[in-house]
């Protein structure tokens, strides 16, 4: 497949995301589901797996399952929702002290879910994980809290059925050593395929850095990735990259700062990123930030992201159609502490969001038209939630 019909599919994919609910706010029945991930300890065993009315904004607390893991602390979807991808955030301080990536047979409705494989992620406390766009291979970031060795980018090949091999390839990253408590290492926080397949772009925070590699399967199924001929993009010494997100044209991306509480627009060609844009999630706060999640809305025309630390908001921002640049529209409290990710609900109308440090599921209300978050629908116990992602209908 041309990397012109990869983007195209891509692109629909990410529009029948959204496509199932756009008539279920008038069916009192009509349901999504969604999997919440967390660090595993005696109130939570795994991922759990909730039902969703998008009509009222609920989650029924009772689970349909528990799928037992541990600590899953990011969990990816296949492109057809048939397989959960579960990153166990284990190092050495861990009862388990080997990072992990895990995958199963993801059920829906009352059925329950397999267990397909689980292989050593090649790193400590791995904490990010995407599927490759043609379902090759899940990428792992393997932050690791320890300075040395630091934390690396391991591939981990997929096979047709959705089970995970032994990993063919690991790359490490220089520290960029500005901040002499957090970046003595490298700390791969997020690594994310481009939309048109062809790059893989991993958001190093101890770095200071986003590294480009080139996806070639063909030139070695053992060797994938290659460092594209920009290698890199700089970011600000001591600023943390952590997690990017592409818009669907494929022509702009954007990236949270996580240890400046900022946000990164940037223009993107074949491999290249060109900054063009830097907004301060909270313009008066220079301390206190923790810049997490990231999420644009199903239209592309709105972005949110979340700040943790001290602020415990969710910014929201208006995309420019033209050139991907953001205007800021609101902030809004998650009424809870550690929003360490979020999703928005298939129908748009509402956000889910994972206070990890006070428990908490909370959703939100969401006005489509404006973007703006409207009032608290919900707020349910959920103990140290760290992933939420609805999960596409089949």
């Amino acid at each position: 497949m041309n990397p012109r019909s990869i983007l195209l599919a891509w692109s629909l994919l990410m529009t029948s995301t959204f496509a199932t609910a756009d008539a279920a706010p008038g069916k009192p029945d009509a349901s999504a589901e969604l999997v919440v991930g967390c660090y595993t300890g005696a109130s939570c065993k795994g991922i759990g797996r909730y039902r969703f009315d998008l009509a009222s904004g609920q989650i029924q607390p009772q689970p349909l399952e528990v799928i037992e893991t541990d600590n899953p602390s990011w969990v990816a979807l296949s492109a057809d929702g048939r397989h959960l991808f579960a990153v166990n955030e284990n190092g050495p301080a861990s009862a388990d002290p080997v990072g992990r990536a895990s995958s199963f047979a993801l059920a829906h409705g009352q059925a329950a879910s397999r267990r397909l494989s689980q292989a050593n992620s090649l790193g400590d406390d791995p904490a990010h994980a995407s599927v490759s766009r043609d379902g090759r291979y899940l990428f792992v970031a393997n932050y690791s809290g320890a300075q040395s060795p630091g934390g690396t980018l391991a591939v981990l090949p997929i096979d047709r059925e959705g089970r995970l091999q032994a990993g063919v390839q690991v790359l490490s990253h220089r520290a960029s050593q500005a901040d002499r408590e957090r970046q003595m290492g490298p700390h791969v926080h997020a690594v994310v395929p481009a939309p048109d397949g062809r790059y893989v772009l991993a958001a190093d925070l101890g770095a200071d850095k986003v590294y480009v590699y080139r996806y070639d399967p063909a030139r070695s199924a053992e060797r994938p990735l290659l460092a594209a001929a920009t290698a890199s993009v700089d970011l600000p010494p001591a600023s943390g990259p952590r997690h990017l997100l592409f818009d669907a044209s494929g022509r702009h991306a954007y990236l949270t700062l996580e240890m400046t509480g900022e946000l990164v627009v940037f223009d993107y060609d074949d491999g290249r990123l060109h900054p063009v844009q830097t907004v301060a999630m909270d313009p008066g706060r220079r301390d206190g930030n923790a810049a997490a999640a990231l999420h644009l809305s199903g239209d592309g025309r709105f972005l949110y992201a979340s700040n943790r630390g001290e602020d415990n908001h969710i910014a929201v921002y208006e995309v420019d159609a033209a050139n991907g640049r953001l205007t800021a529209v609101q902030r809004r409290s998650t009424e809870g502490r550690g929003p360490r990710e979020f999703a928005l609900s298939p129908d748009g109308r509402h956000v889910v969001v994972a206070n990890q440090h006070s428990n908490t599921l909370v959703v939100i209300e969401r006005d489509p038209r404006s973007g703006r978050l409207g009032e608290t629908v919900q707020t349910m116990e959920a103990a140290s939630p760290s992933d939420v992602k609805f999960v596409l209908a089949r």
